[in-house]
């Protein structure tokens, strides 16, 4: 059991996961490494679909990626993807290098 803001909740608290580093790779792929450690490959190319990502179709501006407080961020923090996302849809990173 754990209390959070005055209310208690059964079972144990998950640590929040935010993104302690990043590096774009080729083909839209970001190399992540998370704040438990692991390191993983976001493939982004099938979010390039949706018009909040669409501007990151530019090769320039997705290789501009950075982390804010956690998040990864792009255009000055108009464009951002929550952690656990990317954790939860990424791979194992294997020994991936950035470009």
């Amino acid at each position: 059991m754990y209390i959070k803001d005055g209310i208690a909740y059964a079972g144990e608290q998950k640590p929040l996961i935010k993104v302690s580093g990043v590096r774009p790779l080729d083909d839209y792929k970001l190399w992540l490494r998370f704040n438990n450690g692991e390191t993983k490959i976001f493939d982004f190319k099938s979010e390039l679909d949706f018009p909040a990502f669409s501007p990151l179709k530019d090769k320039s501006l997705f290789k501009a990626v950075y982390i804010d407080y956690g998040v990864t961020v792009w255009n000055d923090g108009d464009i951002d993807i929550a952690p656990e996302y990317l954790y939860k849809n990424s791979k194992p990173a294997g020994g991936a290098r950035g470009v």
